[in-house]
């Protein structure tokens, strides 16, 4: 495949975006490193600007625009994170985006979008829908495209993250990363297959959104539309692009309920003190899931943001 980003393109991304992001913390719990029987480090994305990863792959991509080019706009669907930091981004570079947002999309992730100055385009919840309705405002706007994860630019702004964390904790046994369309753990492939190619690398995924987990089982790109998931972030399909990283790297797709899900970020809540959004908390509940897998070992988790809508959380009495 055309366009399979490399190494090199993650250490361009790290110096392109490093004046834009921060360079986010690692903690530990000692109660959940007892519960499991791992020593597990935390990578805090959801201490990130827009309180998301996403901030990396929007910068990356953004940034690394023509002067011609990034006139023209940029354009995208999401259901949340990618939305807010691509508008982000585009807000510091100072040009204009829209996106593509499903109806059902959470109301703070659509008034993120709206604060940094994106236009929103909303459209039916399906994966259909939304790449329809893109291309026609694309094809109106002339706008880039800068997908939420099938796209080099993306999987490699992405991958910064995972290099920090192992420049940060290095001889990680494992590495864990929830898993939608694949563009975290792809950079996470990318990042580890060169600076530490004896690490795990596992994707969580949620049970009611498990097209990931049956497209490993099958040998080849399963899609499905996910039913109702807590985990809102984690409901999209991989592409061939992702695959591609999924299929020669991972070890394995890991499954969470949602009752599981939601006990994961709660528990995260409570033991850690940070706030964390459900998608965040699929690492942890598929960790609790497997505690005799991860028995002993050092791994990595990626709480990929803290965009909680906090007044009708899931769960919360």
């Amino acid at each position: 495949m055309d366009d399979i980003p490399t190494f090199d393109d993650v250490v361009a991304a790290r110096e392109r975006i490093t004046p834009y992001i921060h360079r986010t913390p690692i903690l530990t719990s000692s109660y959940l490193n007892q519960l499991i029987g791992a020593e597990i480090f935390f990578k805090c994305e959801n201490l990130q600007k827009v309180g998301a990863f996403k901030a990396r792959g929007a910068c990356n991509a953004i940034f690394g625009l023509s002067d011609a080019d990034a006139a023209k706009g940029v354009a995208t669907h999401s259901s949340g994170n990618h939305a807010g930091a691509l508008s982000f981004a585009a807000a510091l570079r100072g040009i204009d985006a829209t996106v593509v947002m499903p109806t059902n999309a959470p109301k703070t992730k659509k008034a993120a979008v709206r604060s940094y100055g994106g236009k929103i385009i909303e459209c039916e919840p399906t994966q259909a829908a939304r790449e329809a309705t893109l291309e026609q405002e694309v094809a109106r706007s002339g706008a880039d495209v800068v997908h939420p994860y099938d796209d080099p630019r993306v999987i490699a702004g992405q991958a910064t993250c995972v290099l920090e964390l192992h420049q940060d904790i290095d001889d990680l046994d494992a590495v864990i990363a929830p898993i939608g369309g694949g563009g975290l753990i792809s950079g996470t492939c990318l990042a580890l297959s060169t600076l530490s190619p004896q690490t795990k690398i596992y994707a969580a995924e949620p049970a009611n959104a498990d097209d990931a987990y049956r497209s490993i089982q099958a040998g080849e790109i399963v899609t499905r539309d996910a039913q109702q998931s807590v985990a809102d972030g984690l409901k999209t399909n991989l592409r061939p692009r992702t695959w591609h990283f999924v299929s020669r790297f991972v070890t394995d797709v890991l499954l969470a309920s949602e009752d599981e899900i939601l006990d994961a970020m709660y528990l995260t809540w409570e033991r850690m003190k940070i706030i964390i959004e459900p998608s965040s908390a699929v690492p942890l509940a598929v960790m609790l899931n497997n505690k005799k897998l991860f028995q002993g070992q050092r791994v990595g988790i990626i709480i990929t943001g803290g965009n909680v809508d906090l007044k009708n959380c899931p769960g919360c009495k």
